[in-house]
């Protein structure tokens, strides 16, 4: 067998790498395009309610409501056990919590896609580490038979040495 034919057997048996997965996905884009306008609108608003910015106006407020109702500077609009107050403020809380649950339960739907995508991408690192290994162990076993078939070479060189007379020089 000729060397030019060993080498395209050798080719031949090569393992060609291929990448067949789709590409990953940007989750912030997936979720927007999901979202409906009620959501984004519950979402802003959580994150209204649940600022400092939220939590300092309303207390502004409620301290300027105790205070202008306590000195009368203006007609007493809430006497002193503050029943409109405390109407207003149960009012506030009764559609404050469902609409910061909304923004919760869009913040783990988003934390659900990411996880899913984590989980895709671990897979998809898994399949390409088991390619390249395969591709790896192929490499190994194709460097074996060029190192047997260079051996096989060099006997052969050195049978033909012999019988011609010429002396080994090693």
């Amino acid at each position: 067998m000729t060397v030019a034919r060993e080498l395209d057997d050798i080719t031949r048996q090569l393992v060609r790498h291929t990448h067949e997965h789709p590409p990953v996905r940007d989750i912030n884009q997936e979720v927007d395009r999901r979202t409906t306008r009620r959501e984004r609108i519950a979402e802003d608003l959580g994150q209204m309610i649940g600022s400092w910015t939220f939590v300092v106006f309303q207390a502004v407020l409620l301290a300027l409501w105790l205070v202008l109702n306590a000195v009368a500077f203006l007609k007493h609009w809430d006497g002193y056990p503050f029943l409109l107050l405390n109407l207003v403020l149960s009012f506030q809380a009764a559609f404050a919590v469902p609409i910061l649950l909304m923004a919760l339960n869009r913040a783990a739907q988003r934390d659900r896609l990411g996880a899913q995508q984590a989980y895709q991408e671990g897979v998809k690192a898994e399949e390409e580490l088991k390619s390249v290994m395969n591709h790896l162990e192929v490499q190994d076993e194709v460097m074996l038979q060029v190192l047997h078939r260079l051996e096989r070479t060099d006997r052969e060189l050195r049978r033909i040495l012999r019988r011609l007379g010429i002396e080994d020089d090693r």
